[in-house]
Formats: structure tokens, sequence, C-alpha cells
């Protein structure tokens, strides 16, 4: 990694999980920098992994090549303003994980020639499984795209989209994603707990099975479509079980639900970003 130095403004877990991440992956904890408005969460992130912190945020931005804003979308704005004089002046990169905040107002509070990568990282991530998007502005260069991919990919999957818009549906697929999954799970095991089994005997057996499909699904170049195909025995139960599932309305489902959540990513990116 080019990099030299990481600052995260704002130390929740997704920071937590990145740093933890860069760390595994090589990068030095003195070369990480964390502020945060708690004293008890600064010291935790000192004493778990060793890395420089402070109150300040210009000192993190003093200290660093490379700004992460890791804060909630509703203080942003706040957190932006106040950083955007050292920001200009040392041409920091920045990279938000902010959910619902464009580049549009990013850019108006930090300087219209401000290097932005904006990206949808996902919970996973916290496990270093996350599947993250990443979108680049005109100002960032290709040195800048691979530090910030790098830092993202340290927790999972990280991936570059053509267009910030398309992180609208990012966020309807993968970053809501894994409660779409809990929410199968949750009803898998309901179902097997009403048929007889226990309830860690159901739980156990839903998890290693979604745990396994995805796992066959990664390391296989077939669609999903092809691996259903594949599993689902003519006359068997699995396709009784999928012809339930179809026969009332399951796909289509799917598809409202996670436009009803690119819809509302939308809504917020509009009710959250600048005028």
């Amino acid at each position: 990694m080019n990099t030299r130095t990481i600052g995260f403004i704002g130390g929740g877990n997704m920071a937590t999980s990145l740093i933890s991440g860069l760390i595994a992956s090589g990068h030095s904890p003195q070369q990480i920098w964390v502020s945060d408005t708690s004293a008890d969460a600064l010291q935790a992130h000192r004493d778990r992994l060793n890395v420089n912190v402070s109150p300040d945020n210009a000192k993190i931005v003093q200290e660093v090549d490379v700004v992460v804003l890791a804060v909630k979308p509703q203080i942003l704005r706040e957190v932006a303003l106040e950083i955007a004089p050292l920001i200009r002046q040392k041409k920091s990169l920045v990279v938000s994980i902010a959910a619902g905040i464009s580049q549009t107002s990013l850019a108006l509070w930090l300087g219209g020639d401000v290097a932005i990568v904006r990206c949808m990282p996902n919970t996973p991530a916290l496990v270093l499984t996350g599947a993250t998007a990443l979108h680049a502005n005109a100002n960032v260069d290709e040195e800048q795209k691979d530090q910030a991919e790098n830092i993202l990919r340290a927790v999972g999957l990280a991936l570059w989209v053509d267009d910030e818009s398309q992180l609208d549906a990012v966020t309807a697929v993968s970053g809501s994603g894994p409660a779409y999954f809990f929410l199968m799970m949750e009803a898998m095991e309901k179902a097997a707990i009403e048929m007889g089994l226990n309830e860690h005997t159901a739980r156990l057996l839903v998890q290693q099975t979604a745990l396994g499909a995805a796992k066959i699904a990664l390391e296989s170049s077939e669609s999903p479509t092809q691996l259903r195909e594949r599993v689902t025995s003519p006359g068997g139960t699995t396709q009784k079980a999928i012809e339930t599932f179809q026969q009332h309305g399951f796909s289509e489902l799917v598809a409202k639900a996670l436009l009803a959540a690119k819809d509302r990513s939308v809504e917020m990116s509009k009710q959250l970003g600048a005028n």
C-alpha cells in the first residue's frame, strides 16, 4: 500500500473494523490516527489497537495523508466545515463512508477542488468479509484511487462504480443486504422450530447452511440460477419448496423491496445533503 498515514474522524464500529483490517494486512498502527468525541472510545483504540488518538479533528488532518470520514451523516456537515481549510491546504484525499451524503455536498463543504472518494461498506466488514463499492470524483488521481481501494479491501471486497448514482443501488443490494439474509434465516429458524426442531439445532443448521451456500456461490463460476438448478432434483423436496416460493411471488417481492431501499437512499441523500 502506498498510503503512509491514515486518519479516521469518528471511531465507531465501522472505523474500528477498517483499522483492524488495515493492521491485520500489515499497516503499522503508528501510521493510523483516530479522533472521537468520546474519551473512552479513544482510550479503547489506544489500548486495543495501539494507534494514535486525539480528540482534535484538526490534529488528525495535520498528521495524515488520507482522511476517512466515519462520523454519522447527521453531523458530517459540521465536521467537514471544521476541517475544510486544512484539507484544502494539505490537498488531502478524503474517503467518506457516511451513508447518504453525496460528493456534491462534500465538495461544497470541503471545497470544490478536494479529492473525494465516497464508498458504501456494509456490516460484514466488522468480521472482515465486507462488500464495498467506491466512486471517486474528478480530483482523485490513480494513486489516490489505489490508496482508497486498499483501505476498504482490508475488510473484504472493494469494487468501483462508474457513476455515483449507482451507490444508491449498492445501498439497496449490499448495504442493506445483510438484513435480508438475516430475515430469511429468521424465517427458516422459526419454521424449523415449528416443525419440531429445538431452537439450538434449528439455528445452527440455518447458519451453517447459509455459510455453505455463500461459500459455494463465491467459489463457483456458475450463476445463482445454475447453482439452484444443480441442487434442485426434479420432483424432489427442494423443487417443491422452490415452486412454493415462486407461486407466491418471491422474485417480484425481492425486486420491490430492493427498489424501495434504493428510493429511500435517494430520498435520504436529498434530506441530508447540502442545498
